[in-house]
């Protein structure tokens, strides 16, 4: 049966106060003058509706990920590279979304997955103090977002559980802007502070837990160096039974005199699907003609690669790693480690121009026409190895490079360009 339509509601007032209405006005005044609306101006330039009914999670992040410049790394349309509601689905695939909403937890983790630093509480894990002491820290800055999670029957609204970031606070009145990303519903107003605390105080019957919020920045760190892990794929439930309860069984079940023991029958255990649970990291780059040269940013994550690298080799563990591996009874060929250095390129490359192109589909029609390895040099010094492809997708070609941290091998002529090592001097593992 057809649902009649309907076009907006009407705003319970109080206790909200619409922002455009005379006293949403005003505490709008009140609140700039008293500093606590800077990071509404950030906001506001990116204030987005929520495309589908239960996108109000998606579209709130997006609206903080486009507020805070975090470059998501992958077009949008066209040229254009931009979070939308639509592109979020690392954690939790879109179809599912629509129908369930996403929970708190996976909100926080898809923040994370997209180059945001994250801080998220729940209210029993909080008090309204500190949540009082964020919302005045994030108001006042432009380099904080809150978004939290709430129930609307606490502002007498219809609906149940509800994401939207926090654009301002009257510290005087004390209360707080919700920039409602259902603006089909529902205009942006003020409501109490207090009162927000009440409807996050909530359990989210789909969770079992308590709703709360999450302050959202650019990270303070570099980009991932080395290795990723993907919450959403297959294997990640796989490997954490895995690693929280086969481990402790195996190691209890046999008796081992040392720790080349206890590495032997971990790693010759590992599930089937080990080596997708762990992705090679490289920087992908389109090819500039004529352009020979690394940016400064490529340099710095390369130098950075290259520095953790030499202090896991300076460990103990990563000796006994290189003891066992060189030992006989080694035998990880399941963990890929037979995978050439133009394989993994291949691979990579192939990855990349779908990124760079927008197709992160696997086509029969995408195939690497070709690969070569070379090596370049930063800065520092530190030698870096070049993987260099040309795709062909569609009838079109698309050239891309994919650097990653080495140190010259001995040598040996391959496809007419010198071999190199993916790690440093002296290392014995091949990549998962």
């Amino acid at each position: 049966m057809a649902l009649a339509s309907l076009y907006r509601r009407v705003l319970p007032s109080p206790p909200a106060f619409e922002f455009s209405s005379p006293q949403g006005k005003q505490l709008f005044s009140e609140s700039l003058e008293g500093g606590n609306m800077e990071g509404f101006f950030r906001l506001i330039s990116y204030y987005q509706t929520q495309s589908e009914p239960a996108y109000c999670g998606l579209a709130s992040l997006a609206m903080v990920l486009n507020a805070l410049a975090i470059d998501p790394g992958r077009k949008w349309k066209g040229p254009w590279r931009w979070f939308d509601d639509s592109m979020l689905d690392c954690c939790e695939p879109l179809e599912k979304i629509q129908v369930e909403g996403i929970s708190f937890g996976k909100l926080a983790c898809l923040a994370h997955c997209n180059g945001a630093e994250v801080r998220a509480f729940r209210t029993n894990e909080s008090t309204l103090e500190d949540f009082r002491r964020f919302v005045a820290l994030c108001t006042a800055s432009e380099d904080f977002h809150l978004i939290t999670s709430y129930h609307r029957a606490h502002f007498n609204q219809t609906g149940t559980g509800h994401f939207s970031p926090i654009g301002g606070y009257h510290a005087g009145r004390d209360m707080v802007l919700i920039l409602d990303v259902a603006r089909f519903k529902y205009p942006p107003h003020w409501v109490p502070l207090k009162l927000l605390w009440e409807a996050m105080d909530t359990i989210d019957e789909a969770t079992g837990h308590h709703r709360g919020f999450m302050m959202i920045s650019r990270p303070n760190r570099g980009p991932s160096v080395l290795y990723t892990m993907s919450c959403r794929h297959a294997s990640w439930s796989t490997i954490a039974m895995y690693l929280v309860h086969d481990v402790p069984l195996i190691l209890k079940s046999k008796d081992m005199k040392d720790v080349q023991e206890v590495l032997s029958v971990v790693v010759t255990s590992l599930p089937n699907n080990f080596r997708e649970f762990i992705k090679w990291v490289a920087e992908v780059r389109r090819q500039d003609e004529g352009n020979a040269t690394l940016s400064e940013e490529e340099k710095g994550r390369l130098s950075i690669k290259g520095e953790v690298l030499k202090q896991v080799q300076g460990t103990e563990l990563f000796e006994h790693l290189t003891r066992w591996l060189a030992s006989e009874s080694a035998n990880v060929t399941s963990l890929g480690d037979n995978d050439t250095l133009q394989e993994i390129g291949a691979n990579v490359c192939c990855q990349g121009a779908r990124m760079l192109t927008g197709n992160l589909g696997f086509r029969d029609s995408t195939s690497c026409k070709k690969e070569n390895v070379k090596l370049w040099e930063t800065i520092s010094k530190d030698p870096v190895t070049v993987v260099s492809g040309t795709i062909i997708s569609d009838g079109s070609q698309q050239r891309v490079d994919m650097l990653v941290p080495s140190s010259p091998r001995e040598r040996n002529g391959c496809c007419g360009v010198d071999n190199v090592s993916l790690f440093p001097q002296d290392a014995r593992y091949e990549p998962l």
